[in-house]
């Protein structure tokens, strides 16, 4: 699959960062973008909504976990994941457990169906990357693995301890801009 990257308009961010930062976050948005492309293809070929891939990825990596730890890995609210939780144990996929230490909570663990949807992905997710990466060497491999883990360490830091607003206010649509 070939990526055919966004052209960038010159942005607030575009003027504010230095050129090397707004050709990564650029590659980034690339690289988003074809993640949630090669995703949805798998989860189709799994026939699976593309959320419920990967809070399958997330339960068959984590094991059995609380819908709240749920929430935090994957980064949404916590309706959200209870919502997508009872849709896996609905299709049979997962099951809510009581928690052996806290008998008040509850934790999800995948069933033997849904090990079984993960191992198809899995071969699906090998076969697909041996022949994008052919052509790579180990080190190459290396390499972009630690940065990419380098990459992630940074936004996810920089998501947890701001120093600046994430957003702005714009003084063209602020209340103050707009008394009578």
């Amino acid at each position: 699959m070939s990526v055919t990257p966004l052209v960038a308009s010159e942005t607030s961010l575009a003027r504010t960062t230095s050129p090397s930062v707004s050709a990564l976050i650029s590659a980034l948005d690339d690289l988003a973008r074809v993640q949630r492309e090669s995703a949805a293809r798998i989860a189709r070929d799994l026939d699976l909504p593309r959320a419920a891939l990967g809070m399958l990825r997330m339960l068959d990596r984590c094991g059995s976990v609380q819908v709240s730890d749920i929430a935090a890995m994957l980064r949404v609210d916590l309706s959200v994941a209870s919502r997508q939780v009872s849709h896996l144990v609905d299709d049979g996929l997962a099951r809510r457990t009581v928690d052996d230490d806290d008998r008040r909570a509850r934790t999800v663990e995948l069933t033997e169906a849904g090990r079984h949807v993960m191992r198809r992905s899995d071969e699906i997710v090998h076969r697909i990357s041996s022949e994008l990466f052919a052509s790579w060497t180990d080190d190459e491999i290396d390499e972009a693995t630690q940065q990419v883990t380098r990459v992630t360490a940074a936004v996810a830091d920089g998501l947890t301890t701001p120093t600046t607003p994430l957003a702005p206010a714009d003084p063209a649509t602020s209340k103050e801009h707009h008394t009578a």
